[in-house]
């Protein structure tokens, strides 16, 4: 009779990337500069192990954001994601709530804590741009003390997607690694993180040091 894994034998992140936990982000927003531009839609999840050592995609957490006092808001981006700032269906909250930015912090910060792991690290699919925006907000929101991010180092899928397929384009990636990819989803905050979540677990999958040794064993 087979012995059931417990939850103690299951792996820990903190065992494997030097304590980081890789944790998925993706924002929506309304331009491309960081320091003027609304941030409208965050979406994280986090990465772990499951009890046989694979890398999968942790719970998601998610919220949409209202524009903070003064953010520009280009036209052609809302146009280009769209998003409606205002709209009531948004069921939108402010960047200083405590549902907002400082809900997902907790979340990450719990999950990092259970996995051993020191730092969160961003995971992004041109994940710096990611990164800007949630230290606009930060610093905007006053919760430094609360972030779980590291504050410059990152995982990149654009890079990863370019040396395992030769693609850089996030659904182009997704379809040569097997994974479903709907462009009418595209350029929300949550689908757009599964699916990186998807693609990034599927890379470290292929590249996990098992796999790396198999290879070197056949050649």
């Amino acid at each position: 009779m087979e012995k059931s894994v417990t939850l103690e034998q299951t792996p820990l992140i903190g065992q494997r990337f030097r304590g980081f936990l890789p944790v998925v982000v993706d924002v929506e927003t309304a331009g491309f500069n960081a320091q003027t531009d609304a941030l409208l839609e965050i979406a994280c999840i986090p990465i772990i192990y499951n009890d046989v050592g694979e890398f999968i995609p942790g719970p998601s957490i998610h919220a949409h954001i209202n524009p903070f006092l003064g953010a520009n808001l280009d036209k052609r981006s809302l146009e280009f994601i769209g998003i409606d700032p205002f709209s009531p269906l948004r069921i939108a909250m402010a960047e200083d709530e405590t549902s907002a930015l400082k809900r997902i912090f907790k979340t990450i910060t719990d999950v990092r804590r259970q996995q051993k792991c020191s730092h969160a690290v961003l995971v992004g699919h041109n994940a710096h741009f990611d990164l800007s925006f949630l230290q606009a907000a930060v610093a905007r929101t006053a919760t430094k003390n609360q972030n779980p991010f590291h504050s410059f180092s990152v995982f990149d899928t654009v890079t990863l997607s370019a040396v395992m397929f030769g693609q850089t384009v996030l659904a182009k990636s997704c379809i040569q690694a097997g994974i479903d990819f709907d462009g009418k989803e595209a350029h929300s905050a949550l689908y757009d993180t599964q699916k990186t979540a998807e693609l990034f677990c599927y890379i470290l999958n292929k590249l996990s040091p098992q796999t790396l040794d198999s290879l070197m064993t056949d050649q």
